[in-house]
């Protein structure tokens, strides 16, 4: 759950490595809460998915009665995405074209930091019917009290220099705070839409120690970890896990910027 820089959209490594396992990438992470997918998917049925990666997101859209378009930049997720059902055009949503089409919602879970927050807002604006709503989300972790200072620990040891890491660990369940205000305020300047809502859904899942070491590679900021690095975090997450007994139940907090179009 990383803390990232002020403008993500500009770390393209970054932004298109999770297709080096997509299968992984689509297999553990979480999907979003069914309350927000019901929410938007009643404001009509046709839902634009921005950075689908390998369409969780999509399918809870498609489960809920919306016929779903994801955009993706990277070849390897929208593959992946394809295979399971989603209609997938292969492109950064900066470039994408429209080509004349509208949607009742834009979404984008868990990507839109890898959007520029003001050119996407526009391309959204223009995608959108009127009244159609954008809608950007993530999903925040929190470990248990004791096991977050547990991993953190192994953090600091591994890789002492990466503060990138630390801020990960330590910023639940406020991670994407930052992010959902700058695309909130990309919203405002696009002067296409009116005044962003913030929607935050609280929900839990359980994991066995196993269930999220296969995870925890998925997250970018692994990425920029030596291999040597990487074994002894895992070494060490496993560890802390069984010391607290092998599994443990994760809080989340999904978080949500949300417009509507008025002009």
């Amino acid at each position: 759950m990383p803390t990232l820089s002020n403008e993500p959209h500009r770390q393209r490594q970054m932004a298109e490595s999770f297709g080096a396992d997509a299968d992984r990438y689509d297999r553990t992470r979480p999907s979003y809460p069914d309350a927000l997918i019901a929410r938007l998917a009643a404001a009509g049925a046709d839902v634009l998915d921005v950075g689908c990666g390998t369409g969780i997101a999509a399918r809870q859209f498609q489960a809920a009665g919306c016929r779903v378009l994801g955009v993706e930049p990277d070849a390897r997720m929208a593959e992946l995405a394809r295979r399971t059902g989603i209609e997938t055009e292969i492109a950064t949503f900066e470039t994408w074209d429209p080509a004349g089409r509208t949607f009742d919602t834009v979404a984008a879970g868990q990507a839109w930091h890898w959007v520029d927050p003001d050119a996407g807002a526009a391309k959204a604006a223009r995608a959108l019917r009127p009244g159609g709503r954008l809608a950007v989300f993530w999903n925040a972790f929190r470990l248990p009290s004791g096991l977050d200072e547990a991993v953190a620990s192994v953090y600091r040891r591994a890789a002492p220099d990466s503060p990138i890491v630390m801020r990960a660990m330590s910023a639940a369940p406020n991670a994407y705070t930052p992010l959902n205000a700058a695309a909130a305020d990309g919203m405002r300047r696009a002067g296409a839409f009116g005044e962003p809502e913030e929607w935050r859904f609280e929900w839990e899942r359980h994991y066995t120690r196993d269930e999220w070491l296969e995870q925890v590679p998925t997250s970018g900021i692994h990425g920029r970890l030596s291999p040597e690095q990487q074994e002894e975090v895992l070494a060490g997450i496993a560890a802390a896990i069984d010391a607290a007994g092998g599994d443990f139940t994760m809080g989340y907090t999904t978080v949500a910027a949300v417009a509507s179009r008025v002009r």
